[in-house]
């Protein structure tokens, strides 16, 4: 799919989930890939996607409703749920995600309101899973992180992971740039959103001369953190 490394958020996601429940979690950047919302339906009651472009939307709706042609999950679902050791089987688990993701709405991180017209009660967790690296810049980056923060209840979680030391990445043959991260830049820019992290990792790339191909990172890094208070912007409290 979008050829980004699945195994690292995969075992750090189980691991996030197994503290972090609540009635609503969003889902920014979703993209047409299920794998990030494979734990989080086991620990909250509705999830809402949030994903920029119409095909993406499209495509996590058709893989939702399981339609012929589209990527098989299989291997990854069966990965998630031997993770967890519950018993549970890849077509429970579908029906639980199905059941879960309650609608897949557009969403812009450059507005103060990421999810403008709708307008929707604070949530308990917002996740955004290789999507803010796409920002212009480093400050477009922290102005995105305050607004999908403006979502999150306090005291509620924000889950992300990103890649470090990356400029660009491939889809398609096609070439696109992304902003270049660091662990110290992360730690302060989710600090300075009014967030306390709870759990940090980094985790080097592995020597996969076909990734290279692909995204020019150097490790990754997962964040678990939890909204201490409301910052000022402007005139508004987020």
């Amino acid at each position: 799919m979008d050829g980004r490394p699945v195994a690292f958020s995969k075992e750090e996601r189980k691991q996030s989930f197994c503290g972090v429940k609540g009635e609503t979690l969003i889902d920014f950047g979703q993209g047409p890939t299920i794998y990030q919302d494979l734990s989080a339906c086991e620990s909250f009651k509705e999830i809402i996607g949030a994903e920029y472009t119409d095909c993406n939307r499209e495509y996590y709706e058709k893989t939702l409703r399981n339609e012929p042609g589209i990527f098989d999950w299989t291997t990854v679902i069966q990965a998630v749920c031997d993770l967890e050791g519950k018993g549970t089987t890849v077509d429970e688990k579908r029906e639980k995600l199905k059941k879960t993701v309650t609608k897949i709405i557009k969403c812009d991180l450059n507005k103060r309101n990421p999810v403008e017209p709708l307008v929707l009660p604070r949530v308990d967790c917002v996740m955004a899973i290789g999507c803010l690296e796409c920002a212009r810049d480093l400050d477009s980056f922290c102005d995105a992180l305050k607004n999908i923060s403006s979502l999150l209840k306090v005291g509620g979680h924000l889950i992300i992971a990103e890649l470090l030391n990356c400029t660009y990445y491939l889809v398609g043959g096609t070439r696109f740039s992304c902003v270049t991260l660091t662990e110290e830049f992360m730690r302060n820019a989710i600090t300075d959103a009014g967030f306390a992290i709870i759990d940090l990792e980094v985790q080097a790339r592995k020597p996969d001369k076909e990734q290279y191909k692909m995204f020019d990172h150097d490790s990754s890094i997962f964040v678990l953190a939890r909204k201490l208070q409301y910052i000022e912007v402007g005139k508004d409290s987020i």
